[in-house]
C-alpha cells in the first residue's frame, strides 16, 4: 500500500542510531562491474569483432527488439502501441556494460560535507520508506541526434539516435527529499550528486530544490516489477522532466555539497557548445549545462515507412518537461497546413502523452510532420538548438512515408 511522506517508519534519530550500531556488514557495497568500462556512449563506433567474445554482455535483456549501439539499446516505437512502455522493450542508454549487482550486499551511501550525518542504507531499508509513486517518460538529452544531418546538414558528434531514446513508465520508491532528511540536510547546501556503481562510475549533481523536489524519486520499481537490471536495480534516482543524464541507474552514493559540483558530465558532456554558449559565460562548463528536456512528438513508424495505400490510424507519442501535452497537430505539405491529431487518454503531467491521426493514404511519396504544443504554451520550434553535440534537437520532426 502507498504511504504518505508524513507516515515515516521511524525518526531521523531513531535511523541514525540504527545505522550507527548495525552490523558493519550490513553496510557493505557491492558493485560487480563489469571489467571493461567499455564506451563513454558519446561516439557510435562499433565494437570490432576481435575480442568481442572475451568482453562480457553489454545487456542483460534480449537486445533483438533493437537498434544497437554500442553499449546503448534505441527502441523502435513502432513496437509501442500503449500508453507505457514494457520494460522488455525500454531503451538503455549506459556508459558501459551493466552490471551485475549483489542485493544482498548492496549499500547507499549518504555523504558529503552537505550532510549532517553520513549514512548507509542497505537495499531492505530503501524498501521500508515511504513510497511515492509516479508515471514518468525519461529521454536522453541526444535523442534524434542522428537526425541532424537529415533536418540541418550538419552531423552532430555523439551517439547517432533517431527517435527511441525516450520511453515512459511507472516508478515507485521513496523521495529523494525522504532520504535527504534521514542524513540531515546542511543549511549551506548548494548542490546533491549523484554517483552510480556502473564501471563508468557515472555522476550528475543537481541543484538541492530540484533534489528536494516530490516527484524526484529513488525508484526501486518499474512497471510494478523490481528495477531490471538494465534500468539501474537495485536502485537509480527518477527525475521527471530533466535530461535522463540526472537519473542515475545503480546509485550508489549521494553526496551533499556546500558549494557548486562540477564534473565532466557537467563541463563538457551534457553541455550545449556552440556561438550561443560562449564558454566564458559558463565556466568552468563549455558551455550551458542541460537540465530541462524540451518539447517533441514522433510518429511509431518505422523510418522510413512503407503502407499500403487505404484507411490509416497512426499513432506517435509526445512529451514536455512540464507537461502535459495539450496538443500535437500533423502536416502533409510541410508545416504549411496543420491538423489536428487525437489526443488519447491518460492524461498525466510527468508522462508522454500518445497521440492518434486518420490519414487515407494514396500511392507515391509522403513526409508526415508532428508538432506538440504543452499546457503552458511551448510548442516544437522551427528552427533547431544548434549545439556540436547535437543535444535537444526538437523541431517539427518530418517522417518520409512510402504508400505503394
Amino acid at each position: 500500500m502507498e504511504r504518505s511522506i508524513e507516515t515515516a517508519l521511524f525518526t531521523r534519530r531513531d535511523f541514525v542510531r540504527a545505522a550507527s550500531v548495525g552490523p558493519a556488514a550490513a553496510w557493505l557495497a557491492a558493485c560487480g562491474r563489469a571489467g571493461d568500462a567499455g564506451s563513454s556512449g558519446e561516439t557510435d563506433a562499433g565494437i570490432g569483432a576481435g575480442g568481442e567474445a572475451e568482453r562480457p554482455p553489454r545487456w542483460v535483456k534480449d537486445p533483438s527488439p533493437f537498434i544497437q549501439r554500442v553499449t546503448n539499446l534505441e527502441t523502435r516505437l513502432e513496437l509501442i502501441d500503449g500508453f507505457i512502455t514494457p520494460n522488455e522493450l525500454f531503451f538503455v542508454r549506459n556508459h558501459s556494460p551493466t552490471p551485475t549487482i549483489d542485493p544482498e550486499g548492496y549499500s547507499l551511501r549518504v555523504e558529503g560535507n552537505g550532510a549532517q550525518t553520513e549514512l548507509r542504507l542497505d537495499l531492505s531499508t530503501l524498501e521500508s520508506l515511504p513510497r511515492h509513486t509516479i508515471t514518468a517518460y525519461l529521454e536522453c538529452a541526444g535523442n534524434w541526434r542522428g537526425l541532424y544531418p537529415e533536418l540541418t546538414g550538419i552531423r552532430a558528434s555523439g551517439g547517432q539516435w533517431t527517435t527511441g531514446a525516450v520511453g515512459c513508465a511507472e516508478w515507485s520508491g521513496p523521495s529523494l527529499a525522504t532520504v535527504l532528511d534521514l542524513a540531515g540536510v546542511r543549511s549551506e547546501t548548494v548542490d546533491v550528486n549523484l554517483v552510480g556503481l556502473d564501471g563508468s562510475g557515472f555522476e550528475r549533481a543537481m541543484p538541492l530544490a530540484k533534489a528536494r523536489d516530490p516527484d524526484t524519486i529513488i525508484a526501486l520499481r518499474m512497471n510494478g516489477e523490481p528495477l531490471p537490471a538494465d534500468h539501474g536495480f537495485p536502485a537509480r534516482s527518477v527525475v521527471p522532466g530533466w535530461s535522463g543524464s540526472n537519473s542515475i541507474k545503480w546509485l550508489g552514493s549521494i553526496q551533499l555539497s556546500t558549494e557548486r559540483v562540477w564534473n565532466r558530465n557537467n563541463t563538457s558532456s551534457y553541455v550545449l557548445i556552440g556561438d550561443d554558449w560562449p564558454e566564458a559565460d559558463y565556466a568552468p562548463a563549455q558551455g550551458g549545462p542541460i537540465t530541462e528536456l524540451v518539447v517533441k512528438s514522433a510518429l511509431a513508424l518505422p523510418r522510413p515507412a512503407r503502407l499500403a495505400p487505404g484507411h490509416h490510424v497512426l499513432h506517435g507519442f509526445a512529451h514536455a518537461p512540464a507537461g502535459p501535452v495539450s496538443a500535437v497537430e500533423w502536416s502533409l505539405d510541410g508545416g504549411a497546413t496543420w491538423l489536428e491529431a487525437e489526443i488519447v487518454e491518460p492524461i498525466l503531467p510527468l508522462a508522454w502523452q500518445r497521440f492518434e491521426l486518420e490519414w487515407d493514404a494514396t500511392p507515391g511519396a509522403h513526409t508526415l510532420t508532428t508538432r506538440a504544443t504543452d499546457a503552458a504554451g511551448n510548442t516544437q520550434p522551427n528552427e533547431p538548438l544548434m549545439n556540436e553535440k547535437g543535444y535537444l534537437l526538437n523541431v517539427p520532426l518530418p517522417h518520409p512515408v512510402r504508400v505503394g
